[in-house]
C-alpha cells in the first residue's frame, strides 16, 4: 500500500512538472529576411523542385518554418526549436543572397551530398512529415539540380590554404 502511495505521489509530481513547463514557450517568430535573397527567388527551379524543397527542406533550413500542432507541447517544442535553429545555422535558404559565391557553391555541394547519401531530410523529421520522404527519383532530380547550379568555385584551394 505504501509503495502505491509513493508511486501516486511521483506521478502527481511529474504531472505537475509537465503542466508547469507548458508555460515555457518557444519563439516562433520568423526572422526578418529579404524575399529577393531567398534561394528559390534567386534560382529558377521547376515546380517539382520548388515543391520538394518546400516540403523536405524549408521547415528547418529557412525563415519560412511551418510549426506543426505538437510544437505547442513542451518539451517537444524545445526539441523542435533546437532542430530549426541548428538547421538555419547550417544552411538558411532565406539568407542565400547574403552568402558569398564560394560559400553558395560549397553549400550546393553539401546539399547534393546530403540528399544523395540519405542524410537529409533527417529521419526524425520524416517520422512526422511523411511527404518529406524522398524517393530515389526525387533524390536524383534534386541532386542533379543542385549540381547544375554549382560554379565549382569551392573546389579550388583558397590563397590562404
Amino acid at each position: 500500500m505504501k509503495k502505491y502511495f509513493t508511486l501516486k505521489k511521483i506521478a502527481l509530481f511529474l504531472l505537475l512538472v509537465f503542466a508547469l513547463i507548458q508555460f515555457i514557450r518557444i519563439d516562433k517568430t520568423a526572422p526578418n529576411s529579404d524575399p529577393k535573397k531567398d534561394f528559390l527567388a534567386m534560382n529558377s527551379a521547376s515546380d517539382e523542385i520548388k515543391n520538394i524543397l518546400k516540403i523536405a527542406c524549408y521547415d528547418c533550413h529557412s525563415s519560412q518554418t511551418v510549426y506543426p500542432w505538437y510544437s505547442e507541447i513542451a518539451p517537444i517544442s524545445w526539441w523542435l526549436k533546437d532542430h530549426v535553429n541548428e538547421g538555419r545555422k547550417e544552411l538558411n535558404f532565406s539568407e542565400w543572397g547574403n552568402y558569398k559565391s564560394r560559400k553558395q557553391d560549397h553549400k550546393l555541394e553539401e546539399c547534393a551530398e546530403m540528399v544523395e547519401e540519405g542524410e537529409m531530410p533527417l529521419n526524425s523529421y520524416t517520422w512526422t512529415h511523411k511527404k518529406a520522404i524522398l524517393n530515389e527519383e526525387q533524390k536524383g532530380t534534386l541532386v542533379r539540380w543542385f549540381n547544375s547550379l554549382r560554379t565549382h568555385e569551392s573546389d579550388s584551394p583558397t590563397e590562404e590554404e
